[in-house]
């Protein structure tokens, strides 16, 4: 069967399943296309997209200032490896580090490879400036964390999905409770520990926010120790919460930040980890790299992507729409206290947890009412739904959308 010939939803999910890794488990919905806010599938019905691609897609479904970089470049030149210079990549990463206020940037593609740069250029930092011995550095990490799903990331990963039958597993790692400063400061006694690695928010754990200033005294204590705090901004970051960076809101400049998804509007893979020569000076020619990694292409979309954030004020948006949608959730909880638990989040990074039902319906069956009702959101850990739409969103279509979520879980 040429894909090209696909009419309908069952055809593809069919192609899907029979074809490819049983590595996902999508809601039943098949999309083929997407514009601003909204999505399409294959039968023509239009949804709210309330997962913006876990956050990929903050400035929106082919935004027409990213999708023309895109183009443009794509007929000029894509790809040179870093075997040679390009005219593109200099000016991007000057571009990136004005944006975010470092000394360099190192590009890759997927946000895993911008974790495993972090951890690198980590380890490196601890043995060459901190004088850690060799093969004892240590990076210590939070519980409940996702920082991708690579060999080396899941090794210090706490859920039994990504680890489960994956092993043996990289040693180097200390993992300790989020949101425990005492426990970061237990951690932080070992003279070997090179780094702290957090998400400011936890993201695919379910929108945990942790307590106010945390991340304040995190980093506090990691100057104290002369270790580098490590943020992974891949979701969180780009304007997402409200703030440029999550970190924003405790005024912590992470000594590394790793950046991804939204960095590119969702149009192709790119990363990026951001630090000042002490630290990124440390990696040499040879010791790391990429073939894709800051490729002219993804160079091109990655400063059209982020001048869009800026133009159009999309952080602002956020924070402002943010409070709206959780005074709406929160009134939920209160009208259906049995059924939504709490409701958390920042900015346009929000969560509400389900309590099953007597009759065993979970978060899983109320986003597939949503979907049927014409928004799209997935549940995450069971009980979770995580609430992300693209920061473009006018608040009319917020209200619009918090009236699709009341309905459904009235009905529910």
């Amino acid at each position: 069967m040429d894909t090209l010939t696909i009419s309908t939803s069952q055809e593809a999910m069919f192609l899907e399943d029979k074809y490819g890794a049983h590595n996902y488990h999508p809601l039943p919905v098949v999309l083929a296309k997407g514009e601003g806010i909204f999505l399409w599938d294959i039968e023509g019905k239009r949804y709210y997209d309330f997962l913006s691609a876990y956050s990929a897609v903050n400035q929106g479904h082919c935004h027409p200032k990213i999708i023309q970089a895109l183009t443009e470049q794509a007929q000029v030149l894509t790809l040179t490896s870093r075997a040679f210079y390009n005219n593109k990549l200099g000016i991007c990463e000057q571009y990136i580090c004005e944006y975010f206020g470092y000394d360099k940037v190192l590009m890759m593609n997927s946000g895993a490879e911008a974790v495993e740069t972090a951890i690198k250029m980590a380890r490196k930092w601890g043995y060459e400036q901190k004088g850690i011995p060799k093969h004892e550095a240590e990076i210590i990490v939070a519980e409940h964390n996702f920082h991708g799903r690579t060999t080396g990331i899941v090794s210090f990963s706490t859920d039994p999905d990504s680890t489960g039958g994956f092993g043996p597993y990289m040693p180097g790692y200390k993992v300790i409770p989020y949101n425990d400063l005492e426990a970061l400061e237990e951690a932080l006694q070992n003279p070997h520990v090179c780094g702290f690695l957090v998400e400011p928010i936890q993201g695919e754990a379910g929108v945990f926010v942790p307590d106010e200033g945390y991340l304040a005294t995190a980093k506090a204590l990691c100057e104290k120790h002369h270790v580098l705090l490590i943020a992974d901004e891949i979701q969180t970051g780009i304007g997402r919460t409200g703030k440029l960076l999550a970190s924003d809101y405790e005024e912590v400049k992470p000594d590394i930040l790793i950046l991804g998804k939204a960095l590119s509007g969702g149009v192709l893979p790119v990363s990026a980890a951001l630090a000042n020569d002490e630290i990124m000076l440390c990696i040499k020619p040879g010791q790391h790299g990429s073939t894709f990694g800051g490729n002219p292409l993804a160079c091109a979309v990655a400063m059209a992507a982020l001048a869009v954030i800026q133009e159009e004020s999309l952080t602002d948006n956020a924070f402002r729409l943010g409070h709206i949608f959780r005074a709406r959730m929160e009134a939920l909880h209160n009208q259906f206290p049995h059924l939504v638990t709490l409701v958390r989040g920042k900015g346009l990074l929000n969560a509400v947890v389900i309590k099953p039902t007597p009759d065993g319906k979970t978060a899983w069956d109320l986003c597939v009412a949503l979907k049927d009702n014409g928004l799209l959101a997935k549940p995450t850990h069971g009980d979770i739904i995580r609430f992300a739409p693209p920061l473009v969103i006018t608040e009319e279509q917020l209200i619009e959308c918090c009236l699709i979520i009341e309905k459904t879980i009235a009905e529910f």
